[in-house]
């Protein structure tokens, strides 16, 4: 109850109650979005992105999908 209590706390230090309500909290999740989609373009895992991973796999289905048509 005490992590309870103080995330409760933390929450209510969020300017704009009263006018926003929930809505309040959305400039967090378009910062978090932001920094998610820079994460998956900029940082290497190995020597992938996200998107490197992405078009390839990608273009295999493309690929498979003309194979298949010509069969």
């Amino acid at each position: 109850m005490l992590v309870s209590k103080r995330v409760k706390r933390l929450l209510q230090l969020v300017p704009g109650k009263q006018r926003f309500g929930t809505y309040r909290f959305l400039p967090f999740f378009f910062l978090l979005g932001g920094a998610m989609e820079w994460f998956m373009i900029n940082v290497r895992i190995g020597k992938e992105t996200f998107y490197d991973v992405y078009r390839r796999k990608r273009s295999e289905r493309q690929y498979a999908a003309r194979m298949e048509k010509r069969e």
